[in-house]
This record gives structure tokens, C-alpha cells and sequence, in this order.
């Protein structure tokens, strides 16, 4: 039984499969792009009101862990388009000047480098080399 969605997200269109649903596997298609998620059966009354915003999936279809708060002054560089991370060029800690390529982002069959929009340390590498993302993921965070 395969349930079709067509959701807009931050302004962005996505269709959605839902393939299957076994125990707290659940197989989607989100534009095309397969991934595993597993979700938590257990459902609070408060989490029916506003509903938490799904956990990314790694490339290896398991759930991406949540990254710790960063302070205030922090800035996220986001992904312009869904892919796939080919390679990452900086590391926590690392100085980065605007314009500094951050990383690769395969979409459509071309590379796209993600460049730094400010300069500033890299307090957080929220991604890994083959996770996919959608448009709008953070990737990196510069403080």
C-alpha cells in the first residue's frame, strides 16, 4: 500500500511516498530520493498540537543524531537544492573566510561547491560525505 503526498515545506514542493511501514520502519521517497526513517510509536497529546519537525536521514539510512545548541551569533550555511554531500573541505574549529569552499554537494548530476557566506569558526559540521539532504538543510554552522 504506497500513500502519495505532495507537502510544501518552507515554501519548498516535495512529493512523498510512503513505501511500506513495518513495526517503527518506515520506507519513504522524498522527490525521488529513498530513505529509511524510524519513527517513535509512542505519541503525546502535546506532540499532536505541534508536531516535532522530522530527523534528517544519513546516507546510510540511518536517523542523523541532533547536533548540540550553538550560541546566538551563530549563522547556518543552508543547502540551495536536495543532493547528495561528496566530500566536506573543513572541520569544527577550522577559521573560515567568505567565499572558502565548505563542501561538495552532488544535485542533478553536478557538483556544487557550498561556500562560506560570512567569515568565522565553524562550530558545527551538521552533515557526513554521502548523507542526502533537502533544500533548506543545514549543513555547516559558522560562529
Amino acid at each position: 500500500m504506497v500513500k502519495e503526498y505532495n507537502l510544501k515545506i518552507n515554501g519548498n514542493d516535495y512529493a512523498v511516498s510512503i513505501n511500506s511501514v513495518e513495526d517503527s520502519l518506515v520506507e519513504v521517497e522524498v522527490n525521488g530520493t529513498p530513505y529509511h526513517v524510524e519513527i517513535d510509536r509512542v505519541v503525546k497529546q502535546a506532540a499532536k498540537i505541534n508536531p516535532p519537525a522530522p530527523a534528517p536521514v544519513s546516507g546510510s539510512g540511518a536517523p542523523v543524531v541532533s547536533k548540540p545548541i550553538v550560541p546566538v551569533n551563530t549563522g547556518a550555511v543552508k543547502s540551495p537544492l536536495p543532493g547528495v554531500i561528496i566530500s566536506i573541505n573543513v572541520n569544527v574549529g577550522d577559521t573560515v573566510k567568505t567565499g572558502q569552499k565548505l563542501l561538495v554537494l552532488e544535485a542533478m548530476k553536478m557538483e556544487n561547491n557550498i561556500d562560506a557566506d560570512r567569515d568565522g569558526k565553524v562550530v558545527a559540521v551538521k552533515v557526513a560525505k554521502g548523507d542526502s539532504v533537502l533544500e533548506g538543510a543545514e549543513l555547516v554552522i559558522i560562529g
